[in-house]
């Protein structure tokens, strides 16, 4: 599409061909990894396509009786991203804190200005994301490692043998939020981070629980 941007259509044959299917995308297996690395590097060789350098995003779209629509785009590491990596999040933590004042460390004004300093600019925070867990076991047990106060809104949808939790910030503190997400990549992995890539799941999939789903989970 451009230089960014790679469409692959996989036919049913192709995938009994892999034994694949889209949960193994979804679910970003060993299996589905080894796959996307052959399409990126056939996509090398006959279009010229560059690799993304920091990481790509992969839209899947289901083909009735055909096979898969696979999109890769580049993503750049932007605010609402980095809550889709361990590491990442951390840092979005720390400046979170640093935000709100709360690392310790305070500003001291120069040339013994005792006006207040100008505030920077609040950090971007993502507060959505929608996490795939392989059973309803894996999500109950990650519910029951969660604060029994922690202030969250979250639904809980299932298709195809995948368990879609939608976790929302809600009423929590943003440090708790975050830290209930890393928590959420030791059980399960992150889908998206993007309301307008949870549309398919919504149409398709079957909503188990429509609100509180980790509270009711914690059981």
């Amino acid at each position: 599409m451009d230089d960014k941007t790679v469409k692959c259509f996989l036919s049913n044959e192709e995938l009994e061909h892999y034994n694949i299917d889209y949960k193994d995308f979804v679910m970003r297996n060993e299996k589905a990894k080894e796959v996307m690395q052959e399409i990126i590097e056939q996509a090398e060789e006959e279009v010229g396509y560059k690799p993304p350098r920091y990481a790509f995003e992969l839209q899947i779209m289901m083909l009735p009786d055909k096979g898969l629509l696979l999109t890769f785009s580049e993503k750049e590491p932007e605010g609402e991203q980095l809550i889709q990596c361990l590491q990442e999040m951390k840092k979005l933590l720390l400046q979170a804190k640093e935000s709100v004042g709360l690392t310790g460390k305070e500003e001291k004004p120069e040339n013994g200005d005792t006006k207040q300093s100008k505030k920077k600019p609040p950090v971007k925070q993502p507060d959505f994301a929608v996490f795939a867990f392989s059973s309803l076991r894996n999500v109950m047990n990650y519910a029951s490692s969660l604060p029994a106060n922690l202030r969250v809104e979250s639904e809980l949808y299932e298709l195809d043998g995948i368990y879609y939790l939608f976790f929302r910030r809600g009423h929590a503190a943003y440090p708790r939020y975050s830290r209930a997400c890393i928590q959420a990549m030791e059980f399960a992995g992150l889908y998206t981070a993007e309301e307008s890539q949870t549309r398919h799941i919504k149409e398709h999939g079957t909503c188990l629980i429509a609100e509180k789903a980790v509270k009711k989970l914690r059981g």
